[in-house]
């Protein structure tokens, strides 16, 4: 995708774009439902409604007389864990279609090519965005009135769900369908961007927006954004997630933890998940197939105890030896052996950098490991969002230096989503 003009970036500047939220001729601005994500306090206590329940209590003259299609998987539910399915249907919604991302509907498959089908229980078609076809068809399409999608971001760049959304985006505005997205908190917080901000000459299906690797936004904040800086120009309205705010974790919002991937078992994972991805472009684990995937870093050649004394204490972050089992792993690495792993452990949320430490952790395996420590530089540039990471760790000031050159990227950043934030 082409960057924006310099015109176009000093509009996205300058206009707070508010229509974006509820556009002519779906309604008028949704002010109750934006005014209620924007309050609240960071106490555990705190009410979150996702968009699902704000659109069910309180918008649902948004669906009348509509068919409405469902881009969602189990990820898709209300503050009660009741699916989205279940909720419309129940509410007398016209559901008459189902479209899955990545991992299907039930979110349990790590495969390359997922098919469509139907689902059991309500005999309603099941359309695979993950396969060959990786956006809506206008077949898919002339079934519905109002594309919905309801799917929970992870808080990183290299994640698939944000790019079916906007493939799914663009696939509507071509049908003249609107797409309404259900909102969801940022499970990681939305305060803190860390890490290079990407390239789009390394855009691809694991990164499309020019974000950085720690983006702090939610999904319907990033469809808002891609919507323009891709011109997509589709028919966008976001239901905020009432009750967050961008200081929340998702700990603290009383919503039930569901696995947004297979890999993602738990909070922890996600908070080291913006740094630890890069370990996919290795020959090292990250965990796939243990219970602390992307908690972990491991190789049975690994000198845990050489690499923590050379990389030292981080920010926010302990790091310990231990040993993983990965059974069945989908990156097919170490199946069924006990290697030697790292573990990392989130000590202090306000100062951990997963991107700076999984760096230094980069750099210090290479050196630690010059004959075993194996990268793919063209995936690694893709998850990184940059090809410059491995050619500047030359040595150990290249870490701090790499971090250091981020932060005007990362200054620029902030002003350019700006206008898209819905959340205070």
């Amino acid at each position: 995708m082409a960057a924006p003009t310099d015109r176009h970036e000093n509009r996205y500047r300058n206009e707070r774009m508010t229509h974006r939220i509820i556009p002519l001729g779906l309604g008028v601005l949704w002010c109750g439902v934006l005014l209620s994500a924007c309050s609240g306090g960071t106490s555990p206590s705190v009410t979150v409604r996702p968009g699902i329940d704000v659109l069910l209590d309180d918008s649902m003259h948004l669906l009348a007389g509509k068919r409405a299609g469902l881009l969602t998987n189990q990820t898709g539910i209300d503050r009660a864990g009741v699916s989205d399915l279940d909720r419309l249907l129940q509410a007398d919604a016209q559901v008459s279609a189902i479209l899955t991302p990545e991992h299907g509907y039930r979110g349990v498959l790590d495969q390359a090519d997922i098919g469509h089908g139907v689902d059991s229980a309500t005999g309603l078609p099941v359309y695979s965005l993950y396969g060959d076809v990786r956006a809506p068809t206008p077949d898919m399409l002339r079934r519905i009135d109002l594309l919905l999608v309801d799917l929970q971001d992870i808080g990183a760049r290299p994640y698939t769900y944000i790019s079916t959304t906007l493939l799914a985006m663009r696939a509507c505005r071509a049908a003249g369908v609107p797409v309404l997205v259900l909102d969801r908190p940022n499970p990681i917080g939305g305060l803190l961007v860390q890490g290079p901000v990407l390239d789009t000459a390394h855009s691809s299906f694991v990164g499309m927006l020019p974000v950085p690797l720690r983006h702090g936004m939610t999904l319907g904040e990033l469809a808002r954004l891609g919507n323009d800086l891709l011109d997509i120009g589709a028919e966008l309205v976001v239901i905020p997630a009432a009750g967050w705010v961008r200081d929340l974790w998702f700990d603290t919002t009383g919503l039930p933890w569901v696995r947004p991937s297979p890999s993602m078992p738990s909070l922890e994972s996600a908070s080291h998940y913006p740094g630890t991805v890069l370990f996919e472009a290795t020959n090292l684990s990250v965990g796939r197939g243990t219970p602390v995937a992307f908690q972990v870093l491991g190789a049975p050649w690994l000198d845990v105890q050489a690499v923590r004394a050379l990389v030292g204490a981080r920010r926010g972050v302990g790091l310990r030896d231990t040993v993983v089992t990965p059974r069945s792993p989908p990156d097919g690495k170490y199946p069924d052996q006990a290697i030697a792993a790292l573990r990392l452990t989130v000590l202090d949320r306000a100062v951990y950098d997963p991107v700076e430490t999984a760096v230094a952790l980069v750099w210090a395996i290479a050196r630690v490991h010059p004959d075993s420590f194996r990268v793919d530089p063209r995936r690694f540039a893709r998850l990184a969002g940059t090809d410059v990471i491995l050619e500047d760790l030359a040595d150990r000031d290249g870490v701090a230096e790499l971090a250091v050159s981020w932060r005007a990227d990362l200054a620029d950043f902030r002003i350019l989503s700006q206008p898209y934030l819905l959340y205070r």
